[in-house]
């Protein structure tokens, strides 16, 4: 059963870092908009889809969810969405994707780090090859990025350690709500999650888009709404249902590598939208990424957890 349930945990956790890392390239593909917009936007588009989702069993979770829980879900909505899209946008429009990929690269170390604290969590020292491994690996992209692009800009790089820290928060809180949530499944805590997120997004939209139309077409807004869209369902709705299936399966020290996946997938991506192959440091990179996952699941075999 243990076994099942961390292949369950780890297949979930790398199909939600293979959409997840779409929302390195929707940046990309509506260059001429803001940050804010792209938020805002995404975010709204979350909230309705949610909205449609969860009406069947509102009344339900109502009764379920206390005052103390909607708090918390209000919190992760700002940190894991709001505020780390906000900042991940702009790193990406400011030093491309390469750079903020590498800064949002290190998440696996920072929350395997604080799993580590967690009760019966594997101890650091069986954890170290893995981390060792995903370092090395973010080493080699680092060293790739600064290379072939000189990526340097201080708003940029400011912006995705923001994000950097905007997502530990959320990975982590989220990961501790769910292990003690009761009578509510992954898919419904996101789902409710999404509405949050679309009450908030809605406080975005006055700034974000007043005044907005001047210089874009009515075919670039509809361009922009489909990206934003797409983003929402594939990566809000579908890639938060499976990290959150991931979490409840796996402890949090292992949860940490699962975001290696987003980064290899955010990187996948960026070289098919610059239509070349990895370099040997790419591949490099990639593999003493993947290394990093699979010595830390041995680690947690080897001591019955997960």
């Amino acid at each position: 059963m243990v076994i099942n349930q961390t292949s369950l945990g780890i297949g979930s956790g790398i199909l939600a870092g293979a959409l997840w890392g779409l929302v390195f390239l929707a940046p990309q593909l509506t260059a001429g908009f803001l940050p804010l917009q792209l938020s805002a936007g995404r975010y709204l588009a979350y909230g309705l889809v949610a909205v449609v989702l969860i009406a069947p069993s509102w009344r339900r979770l109502l009764r379920v969810l206390s005052w103390k829980e909607w708090r918390a879900l209000l919190w992760l909505a700002f940190t894991g969405n709001i505020l780390y899209y906000i900042f991940l946008a702009t790193a990406v429009q400011a030093g491309g994707v390469a750079m903020p990929s590498l800064v949002i690269g290190l998440l696996p170390i920072a929350v395997t780090l604080v799993g580590t604290r967690d009760r019966h969590a594997v101890p650091l020292r069986r954890l170290l090859p893995s981390l060792a491994l995903s370092a090395a690996g973010l080493a080699c992209i680092s060293w790739q990025s600064v290379s072939s692009t000189g990526a340097d800009s201080l708003l940029g790089l400011g912006c995705a350690a923001g994000a950097l820290v905007s997502w530990t928060i959320y990975a982590v809180s989220n990961s501790r709500w769910l292990g003690r949530l009761e009578g509510v499944s992954g898919h419904d805590w996101n789902l409710a999650m999404g509405v949050v997120t679309g009450l908030e997004a809605l406080l975005l939209a006055v700034p974000a888009f007043a005044g907005a139309d001047a210089g874009h077409s009515n075919a670039q807004w509809l361009h922009f709404a489909g990206v934003v869209t797409s983003v929402a369902i594939l990566c809000s709705i579908l890639g938060n249902a499976l990290w959150n299936v991931a979490s409840r399966a796996l402890p949090l020290s292992l949860m940490g590598q699962m975001i290696v996946f987003e980064t290899l997938f955010a990187s996948l991506y960026g070289f098919l939208w610059e239509e070349r192959w990895p370099s040997a440091l790419e591949w490099a990179a990639m593999g003493l990424l993947v290394g990093g996952v699979v010595a830390c699941a041995r680690a947690h075999a080897r001591t019955g957890h997960g």
